[in-house]
């Protein structure tokens, strides 16, 4: 399921009947933005944020010059934009680092949230910018919560600080005093997260925060919660004033609409947003590209980024010549689906390309199963096979079959498809066809 899949939708069926019309008359926008804000409810959208974001919409869309001008349509869609990524938080907010080391990050949130995960996603991201995090265990509460965080730091290669049951105020006061020693620029602190909101746990964070002046409180939100991730945002910003949020679960079936209230609610930014279980499926947020992928438009910036952390730019050099020479293998197949694994699968690319490639297909009509047994029909090869599939007689086919949990009907497929993709790569080198696009 792509991020805001149904919103994007029904917004994108709604701006369609504008787009049809031409001219567009100032009852036909209200209509539009009654609409909308039906489409922005669904999406568990807090009713006041709707309501005064279709307020601002509507008084900005039905000015004269608006009315008056060769594509009215377009214009709508662009202050819709506009207001979205306002709504959102206008830009990037990156973390905030202290002046004098080490900067201390406090973790919170409820229990359940990925709070624990979350820390460690968050230092794989510090260590990728050259950091050198810390690791801090204050959830005495939790069974096991202190040795997930050792699990997690392991995978993360992030040390992980902790005292066992001792009081979590003076755990966090004496790993601050160790980074300071031990050469840390970072500490990230894995508070105790409750079932819910209660007074001992926002006690204790409230002297966590006193002992140690944090630089940063981030309150991890699931955002499958919905409104009630507004809500307890709210509750802790109110206690502590959080200086961020960390949205997570959002590559899950969410509607969307903590993401779009919780700015607006709390007027704290949304800095990272989790969109997968590894330890690497961590982002910044960046407003301008979530409001681009709600309205269809893609978001190329994110889709660039993650291919390059994927692929070598001497990589991508070598897969250019082999397809011009007609020289790449099956080995290069394979490596072209790790790379896509790497960038979030099919479904995550294709809902980054703007339109969906036309609106021709739509990411849920791609089947991820099949291509992971593409994977493993390849995988099942030995690299004799891979370089020379000519070889593959039909005792390795069965052989291929069996060792990938396939049938020999896949495996030919495969080879099939990949002669096809040969014979097109040839055709183009010679100037017979055309790239379709």
């Amino acid at each position: 399921m792509a991020i805001f899949a149904s919103l994007s939708e029904r917004l994108n069926h709604i701006f369609s009947k504008l787009t049809k019309r031409g001219r567009l008359t100032e009852l036909e926008i209200k209509t539009a933005m009654r609409e909308v804000r039906v489409a922005l409810l669904e999406a568990d959208v807090n009713i006041q944020v709707a309501k005064q974001f279709c307020a601002e919409v509507s008084e900005k869309a039905v000015g004269q010059e608006i009315l008056k001008s060769l594509n009215p349509a377009q214009q709508v869609i662009k202050i819709v934009n506009d207001e979205l990524i306002a709504l959102m938080g206008s830009s990037n907010r990156k973390l905030n680092v202290s002046p004098k080391p080490p900067t201390v990050i406090m973790m919170c949130g409820l229990q359940g949230a990925g709070k624990t995960t979350l820390c460690g996603k968050l230092a794989v991201n510090l260590i990728k910018g050259g950091k050198k995090p810390l690791l801090v265990g204050c959830d005495i509460y939790r069974p096991a919560a202190i040795n997930q965080l050792k699990v997690v730091g392991k995978n993360a290669g992030a040390e992980v600080f902790e005292k066992g049951a001792q009081n979590p105020v003076k755990t966090a006061k004496e790993a601050v005093e160790y980074a300071k020693t031990m050469g840390f620029d970072t500490v990230i602190i894995d508070t105790a997260g409750r079932l819910e909101i209660d007074e001992p746990l926002m006690r204790e964070l409230e002297e966590i925060k006193k002992a140690v002046a944090t630089d940063e409180i981030l309150l991890t939100v699931d955002s499958m919660m919905g409104q009630v991730a507004v809500n307890v945002a709210k509750t802790f910003n109110e206690r502590l004033e959080v200086t961020g949020i960390i949205l997570t679960k959002l590559d899950g079936d969410t509607r969307g609409g903590a993401c779009l209230s919780i700015k607006a609610v709390t007027g704290k930014p949304i800095k990272f947003i989790g969109v997968g279980e590894k330890l690497t499926d961590l982002e910044p947020f960046y407003p301008d590209r979530m409001a681009s992928r709600i309205l269809g438009m893609g978001d190329v910036l994110t889709l660039i980024e993650r291919a390059q952390e994927a692929v070598s730019e001497e990589q991508a050099k070598v897969l250019q010549k082999k397809m011009l020479e007609n020289t790449f293998t099956l080995e290069d197949y394979l490596t072209q689906f790790e790379s896509m694994k790497k960038m979030g699968g099919a479904q995550a690319l294709l809902s980054m390309m703007p339109g969906g490639m036309g609106g021709k297909i739509r990411p849920e009509d791609i089947d991820e199963g099949k291509i992971e047994r593409t994977r493993a029909i390849i995988l099942a090869m030995t690299k004799k096979e891979r370089v020379e599939p000519s070889i593959i007689n039909a005792s390795r086919k069965k052989r291929i079959a069996a060792g990938s949990g396939t049938s020999v009907q896949e495996v030919n497929q495969l080879l099939k498809q990949f002669e096809q993709t040969k014979m097109l790569m040839k055709q183009l080198k010679n100037g017979k066809k055309r790239l379709p696009f």
